[in-house]
């Protein structure tokens, strides 16, 4: 009797033990903080440090007036130069002639417009503009976003010296979460150790490459020690092989878009957003969007092309077939239909032709075609499919069985 009686402590300190095992919350699933890509708009490609609070009060407007939001561009994020130091306490400091209201009342206006509001630091010691990284003070930094209602964080990988990426950003991660606070989380590390490999518990995209820049094609260096930006294809090519990495919640970013920047044409515009639809890419404009032509609004709104970014499987589109300057991009949609990209590269109009092997049917298939750039259905074909497809363009199109 003895010995059951002095059972019985350690018994309900076993049940305790198991009791609160139950209760102790469960890590947060970050895979549902982006369900399908991202869609935003981003300071950079255009504003690069010229950066305050009216541009991005304005950003904030347009947004909302031009159409993108309803077409799904809901997060407005700035990028880098917004902070300048620390304070005595550690604290990341905004600019105060820059953005005297503060960043939490910017926040709390991009929130009123129903939009979500991202912002922008670097796991090293500085970020790329020499500003202050979040190096050694990651928790500090993700309770002070949380504190300020960040929905959206962007980190950059300069001035890191010798660090780890995977625990490096892993330890953000965790003080992320450790505010409760479901933050998106960009890994921006520039391809540099295949973030594809490790990130998918880590971060909801990660850069898969070098940085962009306006134009069709071409790598430049950017000094005599550093390469190199890309042109738009030269991402696209380094896209091919990785596309089982993405899937919902976690996205392969070949880099934000350049539409409506200058550096290429409408029609190379339009190339350019197509492919980064049929690749399911984070899609972040960063034009000016209180100066923005007509034709690239049209491009940046196409609600079909989106349709197709933002399809619900979140499978990423794979190059299906190749010959020489000429390709068939493919994307699997959530209904078993497809939708396609016929890439003209070469400097001359051609004819392209998508056969339905290449694509995953049966050519005895009988499948209605879609251009979704035309906005109209071209009727019922079997076997094949042929455009004529401009130079540096593409014909996309939806094939429903």
């Amino acid at each position: 009797m003895k010995r059951f009686v002095a059972s019985i402590p350690l018994v309900i300190i076993f049940l305790s033990i198991i009791a609160a095992a139950q209760e102790s919350p469960k890590p947060p699933d970050i895979n549902a903080y982006a369900p399908t890509p991202p869609m935003g708009w981003n300071t950079w490609n255009k504003f690069a440090c010229n950066v305050d609070e009216k541009l991005i009060r304005g950003a904030a407007d347009a947004l909302v007036s031009s159409g993108m939001k309803d077409a799904g561009y809901h997060y407005l994020v700035i990028d880098d130069c917004w902070q300048v130091s620390r304070d005595g306490k550690g604290n990341i400091v905004a600019d105060p002639q820059r953005f005297p209201s503060g960043i939490k009342a910017l926040a709390a206006y991009v929130h009123h417009k129903g939009l979500k509001f991202g912002i922008y630091s670097d796991i090293g010691t500085k970020t790329c503009q020499g500003r202050p990284g979040s190096r050694g003070h990651e928790f500090q930094d993700a309770l002070q976003y949380a504190a300020w209602d960040v929905d959206y964080l962007k980190l950059d990988w300069c001035n890191t010296g010798t660090q780890n990426a995977p625990a490096s950003y892993k330890t953000m991660r965790d003080a992320i979460d450790a505010t409760g606070r479901p933050i998106v989380l960009s890994i921006c590390e520039w391809g540099k150790s295949k973030p594809w490999l490790w990130a998918k518990d880590t971060g909801n995209l990660w850069r898969t490459t070098d940085d962009i820049q306006d134009r069709w094609a071409g790598k430049k260096k950017w000094d005599e020690a550093s390469c190199c930006s890309n042109g738009m294809l030269d991402i696209l090519d380094e896209e091919a092989d990785i596309a089982s990495y993405a899937g919902p919640g976690h996205w392969n970013d070949p880099d934000m878009l350049e539409v409506g920047n200058g550096g290429m044409t409408n029609v190379e515009y339009r190339s350019h957003f197509s492919l980064w639809a049929i690749l399911a890419a984070p899609l972040m404009a960063g034009n000016d969007l209180t100066n923005m032509r007509p034709e690239i609004r049209e491009i940046l709104t196409n609600k079909e092309v989106i349709a197709v970014d933002q399809d619900p499987l979140g499978k990423q589109g794979v190059r299906a077939a190749k010959n020489g300057d000429l390709e068939i991009w493919s994307k699997v949609l959530a209904d078993g239909s497809r939708a396609a990209v016929l890439l003209n590269r070469s400097a001359s109009e051609q004819e392209i032709t998508a056969r339905w092997i290449d694509l995953g049917y049966p050519a005895t298939l009988s499948v209605r075609v879609r251009d979704l750039w035309a906005h109209k259905d071209l009727g019922s074909f079997k076997d094949k499919f042929s455009a004529k497809v401009p130079s540096h363009g593409v014909v996309m199109i939806h094939l429903q069985p």
